[in-house]
C-alpha cells in the first residue's frame, strides 16, 4: 500500500479574502472518501499545505494595525484552530510519539473489556501495579464499553475495527484538552494577558494539536495541571483586568475540589505534586493572608483533608480490586465466618497503592537505567526547547531579568534600607507565573530519566507568562514554522508508517478470503516501535495470529528469525495448523530494508507505507536527494515466499 503522493497545488494565497471555509471544502473535495480514508489511516499532504496557510491567513490578519480589528482576527483564528485539532483526530494522526500513548491505556482496555489479544505491560502485572485503572477506565475504557454495548444492540455491526479503536479514545482526550482553552479563558485576564491571543498561542502549538489529543497520562496530568490553576487563582473581575481588591485575591476556593483533583493526579502520575507544589503554595498564602476567621480557614482546611482522603480511598479500592481477587474472596459469609477482624488484616494484606509501587520503582536508579539516562540539564537545555521552542527561551529571559532585578533592589535596599518605588515598578510581572513553570521544571530535572513529553504541563503557566510580555508578536513567523514543523514531524512522520500499517495487516487478516480459508499469520516487527496489537482486531480466542516484536536486535540474531519462519519452523507445530496455509510478513523500516536482504530470504509481496521516519535507524541525507527517498522516509511490509527458499 503506497500512501504517497503528489502535494496539491497551494490552496490559498496571501489575500485574506479567500475564505478558509472554501479552502477546507476544496481539499475535502479532493480528498478520498471517508471510507478510504478510514481504511487507510492516512495524513494527506493536504494537511500540510492547510496549516501553512492559516498561517498566512494570521499572518496577513495579525497584521493590522488596528487593535480591535486585532482581537476578533485572533477570534477567529483560534476557532480555526480548534476545528483543526478536532478534524486531525479524526484523520487521524498517523505519528506514533511513544509506546506508552498506547500500553497504558487503549492497549489494557481493549483487552479487558473489548476481549482482544493484547499485550499487558509489567506496570498493570498484578505482581508490579504501578499504574492506576481508574484513569484508562475513564477515557478508553468508556469508549469501549459504548462500541461493545452499540454492537451488542445490533446498532453497529462493524464498530470493533482499526479506526475506531485508534480514534474513539483520541477523540475523547480531544474533548477533553478543551479544559486547557477554558483555563486559559478563565486565568488570562486574572494574570493580565489578552484572552484571545492567549488561546491563539495556546492552540496554535503542536504540544496541542498532538499531545493533549493523545491518551498519555502526561495529557491527563497536564489537564488536571490546568484545573489547579483555575481553582487556586481568585476569578478576575471584567475583561482582562487583574481583581479590584485584596479581599477579592484573598478569596478561598473550593478546597473540595482542590483535594480531589490533587490526589488523582497524585495517582494518575505522581511527579503531579511537583506540579500542584507552587499553586497548593499560592493557594495557601492566599488562605492566610485573607480576613477570614481562622474558623473559616479551618473549615476549608478540614474540606481539603477530607476530600483527600476520600479520594485516595476511592482509587486504592478501584485499583485493589482490579489487581487482586480480593472482591470475590470477600462476602457477608466470609466476614461471619473468619471474624472482622481477620478479615480487615486480609485485606490490609492485598490492599494496593500504586503510586508507592510507581515511586518505590522509579527512585531506584538502576529502573531508571533501564529507560535510559540523560543528562539533568536535558529538562532546561533540551526538551523545553524542543516542545515550546521560542516561548521557554523567552521565558528564561523574563525569569533572568525579573532575578537581575530583584537582585538590585536587594543592593539597594541593603545600601538605602527602603525599597525605590521605580524599582517595585520594574519588578512587577508575574513571578508566581515563573514559579509555576520553573519549579516544576526544576524537580524533574532531579531524575536521571528525562522525556520531553513530562513537560507538557507546563504550556499553560508558560502561554500566560508570555502573552503579557509582547514579544511574540516579534517572534511570530518562527513561531508558526516551529509549530507547523512540529505537527508534522511528531504528527505525521514519526514512526507514522506503522499504525496504517496495523490498519492495512488488519483488514488483510479480516477479509472475506482468510475468513473463508482460515490461514495462520506470523508478523515479524524489526526496528520499529511497539506494535500495539489491539489495532489488529484479534479476539483472545483466536490463535491464528502471532506478533514478534525484534525491536532493535542485531542482524545476525534477526537473519536468524526469518531463516526460521522461512523454513516453516514457527508455523506448523500445532495441530491446529497442519491443515492451515502459514503467512510470513516482516515489517521493518527502509533504511533497514538492505539488511534483511542480506539474511538471503525472498519476497514475493512488498508493501511501502509512506510516509514514516525513525530516528534509531534515520536515512541518510545522500539518500534523501536520489530516487530512493521514498523508500528511505517509508515502512515496507514484506512477505516471505516460504516455498522458493534455499537455506
Amino acid at each position: 500500500m503506497d500512501t504517497g503522493g503528489a502535494p496539491p497545488q497551494r490552496l490559498i494565497g496571501s489575500q485574506s479574502q479567500v475564505s478558509i471555509t472554501e479552502s477546507l471544502q476544496t481539499i475535502l473535495n479532493n480528498s478520498p472518501d471517508v471510507a478510504s480514508c478510514r481504511s487507510k489511516l492516512l495524513i494527506p499532504w493536504q494537511l500540510m499545505f492547510l496549516i501553512v496557510q492559516v498561517c498566512d491567513f494570521a499572518q496577513t490578519s495579525f497584521s493590522s494595525g488596528m487593535w480591535s480589528e486585532l482581537r476578533m482576527s485572533a477570534k477567529t483564528f483560534w476557532g480555526i484552530l480548534a476545528l483543526l485539532r478536532i478534524f486531525w483526530c479524526l484523520l487521524p494522526q498517523t505519528g506514533y510519539l511513544h509506546p506508552d500513548e498506547f500500553f497504558q491505556s487503549p492497549e489494557v482496555m481493549a483487552g479487558d473489556i473489548l476481549d482482544l489479544q493484547v499485550y499487558y505491560p509489567w506496570e498493570f502485572l498484578s505482581s508490579s501495579p504501578c499504574r492506576t485503572v481508574v484513569f484508562p477506565l475513564i477515557t478508553s475504557g468508556i469508549t469501549y464499553w459504548m462500541i461493545k454495548s452499540l454492537q451488542q444492540l445490533g446498532m453497529w455491526s462493524n464498530g470493533i475495527n482499526s479506526y475506531t479503536l485508534l480514534v474513539s479514545p483520541r477523540l475523547l482526550l480531544t474533548t477533553f484538552s478543551f479544559i486547557l482553552d477554558y483555563s486559559v479563558y478563565r486565568l488570562a485576564p486574572f494574570w493580565g494577558a489578552d484572552r484571545w491571543n492567549a488561546l491563539v498561542l495556546l492552540a496554535g502549538s503542536y504540544v496541542t494539536l498532538v499531545f493533549y489529543t493523545r491518551t498519555f497520562t502526561n495529557t491527563l496530568e497536564g489537564l488536571l495541571f490546568a484545573l489547579l490553576m483555575v481553582l487556586v487563582s481568585p476569578k478576575a473581575v471584567g475583561y482582562g483586568t487583574a481583581p479590584k481588591s485584596a479581599n477579592s485575591q484573598a478569596k478561598p476556593t473550593r478546597s473540595s475540589l482542590i483535594g480531589i483533583i490533587t490526589v488523582a493526579g497524585f495517582f494518575n502520575r505522581p511527579t503531579f505534586l511537583a506540579f500542584a507544589l507552587m499553586p497548593l503554595l499560592y493557594w495557601a498564602v492566599l488562605n492566610a493572608t485573607s480576613q477570614h476567621s481562622i474558623k473559616t480557614i479551618a473549615n476549608h482546611l478540614l474540606k481539603l483533608v477530607s476530600s483527600t482522603a476520600f479520594t485516595a480511598i476511592i482509587f486504592t479500592a478501584a485499583d485493589t480490586l482490579y489487581f487482586t481477587s480480593i472482591g470475590s474472596e470477600i462476602s457477608l459469609y466470609s466476614i461471619k465466618k473468619n471474624g472482622l477482624l481477620s478479615t480487615i488484616a486480609q485485606i490490609n494484606q492485598n490492599v494496593i497503592v500504586t503510586p508507592f509501587n510507581f515511586l518505590r520503582y522509579n527512585l531506584n536508579p538502576h529502573n531508571l537505567a533501564q529507560h535510559g539516562i540523560h543528562p539533568r540539564f536535558t529538562h532546561f537545555a533540551v526538551n523545553g526547547i524542543m516542545l515550546f521552542g521560542i516561548l521557554h527561551i523567552l521565558a528564561i529571559s523574563v525569569g533572568l531579568k525579573m532575578l537581575t532585578i530583584n537582585i538590585h533592589q536587594l543592593s539597594w535596599i541593603r545600601l538605602h534600607n527602603h525599597r525605590p518605588p521605580t524599582m517595585l515598578v520594574l519588578a512587577k510581572g508575574n513571578p508566581t507565573l515563573l514559579s509555576f513553570y520553573f519549579v516544576p521544571l526544576a524537580f524533574l530535572s532531579l531524575f536521571n530519566h528525562q522525556e520531553p513529553r513530562f513537560l507538557i504541563p507546563l504550556i499553560l503557566p508558560l502561554v500566560l507568562l508570555i502573552t503579557p510580555q509582547n514579544r511574540t508578536l516579534k517572534w511570530k513567523p518562527i513561531i508558526i514554522i516551529f509549530n507547523v514543523l512540529g505537527a508534522l514531524l511528531f504528527g505525521c512522520l514519526h514512526q507514522g508508517g506503522l499504525i496504517p500499517c496495523l490498519s492495512h495487516l488488519e483488514q488483510l487478516i479480516h477479509s472475506p478470503e482468510s475468513l473463508n480459508h482460515p490461514a495462520h499469520y506470523t508478523l515479524l516487527f524489526a526496528h520499529t516501535y511497539m506494535p500495539p496489537r489491539f489495532l489488529l482486531s484479534i479476539n483472545k480466542r483466536d490463535p491464528l495470529v502471532e506478533i514478534i516484536d525484534m525491536a532493535g536486535t542485531e542482524e545476525n540474531i534477526l537473519c536468524q528469525t526469518l531463516g526460521q519462519l522461512a523454513n516453516n519452523i514457527a508455523c506448523g507445530t500445532r495441530k491446529t495448523d497442519k491443515e492451515r496455509t502459514c503467512h510470513f510478513f516482516v515489517i521493518t523500516p527502509g533504511t533497514v530494508r538492505t539488511t534483511i536482504q542480506k539474511c538471503g530470504v525472498l519476497f514475493k509481496n512488498e508493501t511501502l507505507i509512506f510516509p514514516h521516519l525513525t530516528m534509531e535507524d534515520p536515512p541518510q541525507i545522500s539518500f534523501l536527494f536520489s530516487e530512493k527517498w521514498r523508500s528511505q522516509l517509508g515502512l515496507y511490509i514484506l512477505q516471505i515466499d516460504r516455498n522458493e527458499q534455499s537455506f
